[in-house]
């Protein structure tokens, strides 16, 4: 890596350059950010996965403006325009906006005013206005007519046009307007006529205006969003005048001739209302709706990070209903390993009303599978089928919750289904679907495309490809961390595993059909494309129960085995008494171990795993009851409490899942006793609240919430 690209790196992240360098130098030899993260901390300085991932989003973005200026050398050298200076300035620039304005007269362009007006001779005619010292511009003028050029008005035009291009070009002026946007541009919008009906939804931005510096990024991608389907006629921009007045003040010297001053004051209105204007506020928009981007991005991902984590029911027999009115509620049975095992249908609900053959049907089902947990989908009749199972005597012993059901129905009609159940129909797939949600949200959501699991904001007007690389980061992130089960996981959960990938996840499956499970982590070695960089990626995230080995069930890497042995062996013990023996690891001269190759942190991380083998980071699984009595909008009262579940969080808020179908809010404002900046830091998905009811709007289907003490 070049010297000063870790420097400049770990000057613009505030990292250390030798962590910066180190950390490249692994990305570069194929390593994970998650291997990076948790097995060569003293490489990193024990860097965590976003400082990994920062670094790594730093080098590709100093790679590709490294790339795009050998482009524009090449090009400008190409139409022999490439002086000394030119190329130093070119090479010195670390700048992206910044190399594009040095690039922008020399880029190839479409057919324009100036280019027409240079074709036609007026270059000479500019350049004398540009001097501001002729007194007789018109007398000047006639000597460059021609048949092209008819007229004098004619060819002071063809003037103008080449100072204007030239001037929108130029970077003092560019940089000038650019500041004035910084400073104080405004983000507008108006509704677009005869639309009002269609745009009710984003009433609020019917004559809004606001600074773009402080616009909240929901409300640029509300506008937005809306200016695309042709609701609302967006602006982004300053006052004409002032941007005139101070381009004036930059080109028009003191002692300009009149007539000059003149022509400049029309050519500059002509070169920020045609040109440089629209540049800079495309410049601008793209600038803050990619901000904007990103944090809808980090707010999803970080939604989705902790849908991910939530906790698991784990290994048990477990029926689940997708519940249903008119057809019914699809009840199927599990067994431990998430196997379909027996599917059915009842009718408990309006209108066929079924319930006592419904109620006989689930107690047959509970008794002859030994069903341990039931999972109701929180959809369409969700709460109603709750309350149904909930007056069953069941055994108390068998819980039931309500589970999320967002994309299940995405899950059921997807090749991955289908796959999986190829002679079921769409309602018993998603019936499965939310049974294994409760067994094993993590197993069950990396099947799903995570815009369809319904978290976020803006989700589908975000950068698509930033989108979807961040969400995979996140996911590979949240598979990792748990450590995954090698003998019970699917190809989807194993293809996440740093280091594997869809086709290794499927050799992996096949070879555990076809050999039985794996009894130690060495096998994997005789997986085909397994090779020996993809096992260092991906054995230490990977998990064997009751295998050969103790190692293989906790995050010790296996290259550490040796150290742990040793270990054992020095206190005169097996490695399986060592784990089973808190004291004695505790005990463990930690100073003793460490060698210029292994330091403290990994030390650290390995008495962590040897005092917690097998450790499931995401907790046990929680049942939760709605408020009785709420059905729907019309039982929500002002000031009543109501208890629900919060299902998305946005940077403007939180939503609320109250069991019926409208969702409340709990508004930034409204989440806390004191100023919130960041409702991530305040609230979390999947958290169970209880709220006061601020106000209830029936017609536009909007409930809003408070948790503050007195809201």
């Amino acid at each position: 890596m070049e010297l000063n690209l870790a420097i400049r790196i770990s000057t613009s992240l505030n990292l250390p350059k030798r962590a910066v360098e180190n950390t490249v130098k692994l990305l570069e030899g194929g390593a994970t950010i998650p291997f990076i993260s948790r097995y060569r901390k003293e490489s990193t300085g024990s860097l965590d996965e976003v400082q990994i991932g920062n670094i790594s989003k730093a080098w590709k973005d100093l790679n590709e403006l490294i790339k795009r200026k050998e482009f524009v050398l090449k090009s400008i050298e190409e139409q022999e325009k490439l002086s000394g200076g030119l190329k130093r300035k070119i090479e010195d620039c670390w700048d992206a906006t910044a190399l594009e304005d040095i690039y922008l007269p020399f880029k190839k362009k479409r057919k324009t005013k100036a280019s027409i007006a240079k074709e036609n001779g007026l270059e000479p005619l500019a350049e004398i206005i540009w001097r501001q010292e002729s007194k007789n511009l018109d007398r000047l003028a006639k000597g460059f007519l021609n048949k092209n050029v008819a007229s004098i008005n004619d060819a002071l035009q063809g003037a103008r046009d080449i100072l204007a291009e030239r001037i929108s070009e130029g970077l003092p002026a560019r940089d000038l307007v650019r500041k004035l946007f910084k400073h104080s541009a405004q983000i507008s919008s108006k509704l677009v006529k005869k639309k009002k009906e269609e745009a009710d939804k984003y009433k609020d931005y019917f004559d809004y205006s606001e600074s773009l510096k402080r616009a909240a990024s929901h409300r640029i991608l509300a506008v937005f969003r809306a200016e695309k389907e042709g609701l609302l006629k967006v602006k982004v921009g300053i006052e004409e005048e002032e941007a005139n007045t101070r381009l004036q003040n930059l080109v028009i010297r003191r002692n300009a001739s009149y007539e000059s001053e003149d022509q400049l004051v029309l050519v500059i209105k002509d070169a920020y209302k045609r040109l440089l204007g629209p540049s800079i506020e495309t410049e601008f928009r793209k600038e803050f709706k990619d901000k904007a981007d990103e944090d809808a991005i980090q707010v999803f991902a970080e939604n989705l990070k902790q849908l991910l984590l939530a906790a698991p029911l784990g290994n048990k027999t477990t029926m689940g209903i997708d519940p249903g009115f008119r057809s019914g509620c699809k009840v199927v049975c599990l067994d431990e390993n998430g196997d379909l095992k027996y599917n059915t249908t009842i009718y408990p609900h309006p209108p066929q009303n079924n319930r006592e053959e419904a109620k006989k049907r689930i107690l047959e089902l509970v008794k002859k599978f030994k069903v341990e947990a039931i999972a109701i989908g929180n959809g369409t009749a969700g709460k109603e089928s709750f309350a149904f199972l909930k007056s069953i005597s069941i055994d108390t012993k068998i819980e039931v919750y309500l589970v999320n059901e967002n994309g299940a129905s995405i899950y059921s009609a997807s090749e991955i289904a289908r796959n999986e159940f190829p002679d079921y129909d769409l309602t018993v797939r998603g019936a499965v679907s939310i049974a294994r949600r409760l067994m094993d949200p993590l197993s069950e959501l990396v099947k799903i495309d995570p815009k369809s699991i319904g978290v976020g904001q803006y989700q589908h007007d975000v950068n698509q490809v930033k989108l979807k690389e961040n969400l995979g980061l996140c996911v590979e992130s949240c598979v990792n961390a748990v450590g995954i089960n090698l003998n019970t996981a699917s190809e989807h959960v194993l293809s996440y595993v740093s280091g594997l990938g869809p086709t290794i996840a499927k050799n992996i499956v096949e070879f555990r059909t076809e050999n039985g499970p794996f009894k130690k982590i060495e096998t994997l070695k005789k997986v085909p494309r397994m090779g020996a960089k993809s096992f260092e990626q991906s054995s230490g995230f990977l998990r064997i129960r009751e295998g050969a080995n103790p190692l293989d069930n906790t995050g010790v890497h296996p290259e550490r085995y040796g150290l742990v042995k040793m270990m054992a062996k020095e206190n005169k013990i097996s490695i399986n008494e060592l784990i089973r023996s808190r004291q004695t690891v505790l005990s463990i001269d930690k100073m003793k171990y460490v060698t210029d190759e292994v330091g403290l942190p990994t030390i650290d991380d390995i008495i962590n795993d040897l005092l917690k083998p097998g450790l499931d980071i995401r907790g046990a699984a929680k049942t939760f009851e709605f408020s009785p009595g709420i059905n729907s909008i019309a039982d929500v009262k002002e000031g009543m409490m109501v208890k629900g579940i919060i299902n998305n969080i946005t940077n403007f808020g939180a939503f609320v899942d109250l069991g019926i179908k409208e969702a409340g809010l709990i508004h930034v404002s409204q989440m806390a006793d004191v100023f919130v900046k960041d409702p991530l830091d305040h609230v979390r998905l999947n958290q169970e609240v209880n709220a006061r009811v601020l106000e209830v709007d029936e017609q536009r289907n909007r409930i809003s919430l408070s948790l503050k003490a007195n809201g």
